[in-house]
């Protein structure tokens, strides 16, 4: 099953040249015409492409293509760069309680504020969202960190004491991330 869509919008000639070759694109290939217009603001994918030949004001995603005849191969090639990119942005924002976290760029976020994060403070806040439960030392030792120690260490809660310090000092927030007598739960 084919997630990515690239829609024709009013071109029958290129639709039926992509059409033939949508294997090799990696994606389905649709055509709307002037008069599907509104279907396409109702599109619920986020995975989509428009090829166009004039922008078509407030739509996302699009690709102008004005200069025929177009080289069908730096076409394919644009196409496909287009839905990594896309990709790429898709999977970038993580929203987590009252924050979106932008893993790309290693931001946490809200209406007003940003605020840098390292990798392993980013790998500890996802590790401890998709978690039901508190989650102990020992565990976020060996899932975040990458190995176990039989060693009495204190990198693990010295970390999150500096995360939670950072989102206390910059958002007011000291209950994002809390301790329990079973590890470390976000709110």
């Amino acid at each position: 099953m084919k997630n990515q869509s690239l829609i024709i919008y009013d071109n029958n000639i290129l639709y039926d040249v992509l059409f033939e070759i949508s294997d090799e694109l990696n994606c389905s290939v649709s055509k709307f015409l002037k008069k599907d217009f509104l279907k396409i603001s109702s599109i619920k994918n986020l995975n989509y492409l428009i090829l166009t030949k004039k922008e078509i004001p407030n739509i996302k995603n699009q690709i102008l293509i004005n200069n025929f005849p177009i080289n069908i191969f730096k076409l394919a090639e644009k196409i496909n760069a287009e839905f990594l990119r896309l990709k790429f942005n898709n999977q970038s924002d993580i929203k987590i309680g009252n924050y979106v976290f932008d893993i790309n760029s290693r931001e946490m976020k809200n209406e007003a504020l940003n605020l840098k994060l390292t990798e392993k403070e980013i790998s500890s806040i996802i590790y401890l969202s998709n978690a039901k439960k508190p989650i102990k030392v020992n565990e976020l030792q060996l899932n975040v960190w990458g190995y176990h120690s039989n060693l009495e260490t204190h990198t693990v809660e010295t970390h999150i004491y500096r995360l939670r310090k950072k989102i206390l000092n910059k958002f007011n927030d000291g209950n994002f991330i809390f301790s329990t007598a079973d590890g470390y739960q976000i709110k």
